[in-house]
């Protein structure tokens, strides 16, 4: 029998090709003989952990129940079939037994079934010889013919970009990856619950956008056919639109949805991700810091049925006192530097006696500031807040009352990273717009990641917004509070095709 080897597929297993042309075969002979091998129509009773919790009750009455799902094993002794049925909620045992079926059923099973389709069954609940709760089948139905073998070797595959590629299979092969997604679905779950008890009111702001706003961020850019212009996928989850409902008058808004950033990736960061952020009026960054403690909490236990987590070296219990850190403080305790008499050579020389790697276009004290303060960040367990950022990293929180060079804002650190962030936002307007120009300078300086000047938010801002504070949260909460990377967290994360 030949073989091939199919490059980088299953890591380099190899692939019975003949076997995938036999199952071509057997799709043609249930063709041929008049059975449909991809029917729309299912007859499910039970889902079969219902069956395995009720099975005494159903065994006893001698039930007929209805199954569905994927045949994960098959063995054959002569007149009896052992197989392995497989749904979303549990696997159960089938026996299949020649003189228990009417007609050829039993026949075709035997020729033309292969593990990996699925099928709908019924039969009666029993107890086998040796002692393992089954079904004795009665009837069967193709659902789906499977047309390629389950791989033999799948669990505990060291690649990560195959697994990744290869999502679905790495999802039924590894129940750990299962409940990680379906953790996640909770966790965004739990923080819609949180926020609507407040009092927020959910809403959807747009994706696309002519003026990108609401984050320090490279844009997406893609192009508006029906309009005849480019626009720029949102790189924050609608910061100055909510803030525009605020001057409409809404007073507490949300929103959990995708955003997009172009650039780098690593363990914590990817281009396209989900992101949470709040707007809530006659509040400050105090309000927000308060509230934002009692949300993770919140989603932490709601989630992960905890409040001690682990990351790397740190542990973490977010039960314990939080803690607020000054930035000027931290970045001078582990580097030297202060951060509001220095100047960009000095950075610069810091950078490279510290080995940090930073990317030199358009290269600034803003960004120098920021990869200075990235690696002092990464020294901090938490929970807790950085507080006193500078204005000039700033541009949309809003001054501090005593020390002007510093804003109301504060990034939720929590093993080493961080896991929010949140202002007392800027409602003057005046302020606002030489914000926006000293952002655009930056950015005709080659900054790609400066604020664009938006000016009808601008004028938004002319109509009046009432003090307000906003916070932002992403995927990378519960990949920190897994700890797993931001990728391993999403279900099917974008890979780069095949050579």
């Amino acid at each position: 029998m030949g073989f091939i080897r199919i490059k980088t597929d299953y890591n380099n297993m190899t692939i019975k090709i003949s076997e995938h042309e036999e199952r071509l075969k057997k799709l043609e002979q249930l063709k041929k003989i008049g059975i449909n091998p991809y029917p729309s129509k299912t007859d499910r009773s039970h889902v079969i952990s219902q069956v395995l919790t009720d099975f005494d009750q159903l065994n006893n009455k001698r039930n007929s129940v209805s199954l569905a799902g994927r045949l994960r094993s098959l063995r054959g002794h002569g007149n009896l079939i052992f197989a392995h049925l497989e749904d979303g909620s549990a696997k159960i045992q089938l026996v299949l037994s020649k003189k228990e079926m009417a007609g050829d059923l039993f026949q075709i099973f035997q020729k033309y079934l292969d593990i990996g389709d699925f099928i709908q069954i019924k039969g009666a609940p029993y107890i086998t010889h040796a002692g393992e709760k089954s079904i004795l089948v009665k009837d069967w139905k193709i659902l789906a013919k499977a047309l390629r073998p389950l791989p033999e070797k799948w669990h505990g595959l060291q690649d990560e970009e195959e697994r990744l590629r290869k999502r679905y299979l790495d999802i039924l092969f590894n129940p750990e990856v299962k409940e990680l997604l379906e953790k996640r679905t909770i966790f965004w779950q739990a923080v819609r619950q949180f926020l609507t008890k407040q009092g927020f009111l959910e809403v959807e702001t747009p994706v696309l956008e002519n003026v990108t706003g609401g984050a320090d961020a490279r844009p997406f850019i893609t192009h508006h056919n029906a309009m005849n212009l480019d626009v720029y996928l949102r790189i924050s989850m609608g910061e100055l639109w909510q803030k525009r409902l605020m001057i409409a008058g809404l007073e507490k808004t949300f929103e959990i949805g995708r955003q997009f950033r172009n650039e780098g990736m690593d363990s914590e960061h990817l281009q396209d991700y989900t992101q949470m952020e709040f707007y809530w009026a006659y509040a400050d960054y105090e309000d927000g810091m308060k509230l934002v403690e009692q949300l993770f909490k919140f989603v932490a236990k709601e989630t992960f049925g905890s409040l001690k987590f682990n990351k790397g070296k740190f542990d973490v219990d977010l039960a314990k006192p939080w803690q607020t850190y000054d930035y000027r403080t931290l970045v001078k305790q582990y580097t030297s530097i202060d951060v509001f008499k220095t100047n960009l050579p000095e950075i610069e020389k810091k950078l490279k006696q510290l080995k940090i790697d930073y990317d030199q276009h358009g290269f600034n004290l803003t960004r120098g500031l920021d990869n200075l303060w990235k690696y002092c960040r990464k020294q901090i367990a938490g929970p807790g807040f950085l507080i006193g950022l500078p204005v000039t990293i700033s541009p949309l929180a809003k001054r501090d009352k005593a020390n002007h060079e510093i804003t109301q804002r504060f990034q939720l650190i929590i093993a080493g990273s961080e896991l929010g962030n949140g202002y007392s936002e800027l409602n003057d307007p005046l302020d606002q717009a030489e914000r926006f120009r000293q952002q655009l300078s930056l950015r005709e300086q080659g900054d790609e990641e400066a604020h664009m000047f938006d000016h009808d938010f601008v004028e938004a801002l002319e109509y009046g917004m009432p003090p307000c504070c906003g916070f932002g949260m992403s995927d990378r909460v519960f990949s920190i509070l897994s700890n797993k990377t931001v990728r391993e967290c999403q279900i099917f994360p974008l890979m780069k095709p095949r050579d």
